[in-house]
């Protein structure tokens, strides 16, 4: 069974999908079971560049993946920042190559929220 708003990888083309709503059976892609990338912390690499580090107004939440620019190439960047509460994604931003590593976010009730992260090359952080 598919893991809601989990993200997986097929790891023969790479394509990557994430889940909007989970039922029965088991995702394939190209003849095999797709991978769930399990989100790594700080304790895995410390804030450097992938951890997201998150930002609270009173209007908005502000996301940057590291406290060091994170590359933004061709070969190596941030896919895509999103922001979970209680388990559930509740806001996201796609990234592509040449732009920066982080997003702001209008969410009014900011509280216990975390911020993913999903590098193409290090995969799922979380903060």
């Amino acid at each position: 069974m598919a893991k809601q708003d989990g993200i997986y990888k097929c790891n023969i083309c790479g394509n990557i999908v994430s889940v909007l709503e989970a039922h029965q059976g088991e995702l394939v892609c190209c003849g095999q079971p797709m991978e769930l990338l399990l989100e790594k912390t700080i304790g895995q690499e410390g804030t450097e560049k992938h951890v997201p580090i998150v930002k609270i107004t009173k209007s908005s939440v502000k996301v940057k993946v590291g406290s060091k620019k994170h590359p933004m190439e061709e070969k190596h960047y941030i896919m895509m920042i999103q922001i979970v509460k209680d388990g559930k994604v509740i806001a996201g931003k796609r990234l592509a190559p040449g732009e920066k590593p982080s997003a702001i976010f209008s969410i009014k009730d900011a509280k216990d929220i975390k911020a993913r992260a999903l590098c193409n090359v290090h995969g799922l952080w979380i903060s």
